[in-house]
């Protein structure tokens, strides 16, 4: 069994602008993966944030700003959990305008689609520092083919995802349990039931 040690929500900050250094000199992807009940991307933001005072170009990408149309996305109901699954995201867009284009061009497109207007953003991409961090988040994106250089994951139990959860958004708690059981180790498990709490299980070393 793995085994978790407290730390306070700082420290899981300067955990995960950690691990986004621990590769200076060069652009890096750090995954920041968990349901929306557990805010990925705000810890995403604050993690951003203290990289910029380190000195490191930092931006956050969201996995809520590459759906797919709403004719793909809802064609199967508007509460189908396989759909939300594995329908619902668009991660081959996000491995194309975000990592792929990061690596080999040095930009990468903050936001594609708009799921309010169901049209495009119509970004343009953005020029990235050598030194670039890219802190991708969302739920779900362990095993989606996004090859990061980090992975950091936000776990929830299933009694805490659905207090969590507002109402109309607890039929996807299936497919969010589904992932984690049968998604790839991070590099950094967070057990993130009580925010104000979290613990974390040691580093990987690649």
């Amino acid at each position: 069994m793995p085994t978790f040690s407290p730390i306070t929500p700082d420290g899981l900050v300067e955990l995960g602008a950690e691990l986004a250094t621990r590769r200076p000199q060069r652009r890096v992807v750090l995954l920041v993966d968990g349901p929306d009940a557990a805010a990925p991307t705000d810890l995403a933001d604050r993690i951003a944030e203290r990289l910029t005072t380190l000195g490191r170009p930092a931006a956050v990408v969201s996995s809520a700003d590459y759906l797919r149309p709403a004719s793909l996305r809802l064609e199967y109901g508007h509460t189908d959990t396989e759909s939300y699954r594995t329908i619902w995201f668009d991660f081959d867009a996000m491995r194309r305008e975000v990592i792929d284009t990061l690596r080999d061009r040095g930009q990468w497109l903050p936001r594609l689609w708009d799921p309010r207007r169901d049209r495009s953003f119509r970004d343009r991409p953005r020029e990235a520092a050598p030194d670039q961090v890219l802190l991708v988040a969302g739920p779900m994106l362990l095993g989606s083919g996004l090859h990061a250089d980090a992975t950091l994951a936000l776990r929830l139990t299933a009694g805490a995802l659905h207090r969590r959860t507002p109402d109309d958004q607890s039929w996807t708690i299936p497919a969010l349990l589904d992932h984690d059981r049968d998604a790839p180790a991070p590099d950094v498990e967070v057990r993130y039931d009580h925010p104000d709490r979290p613990a974390v299980r040691a580093v990987l070393q690649r």
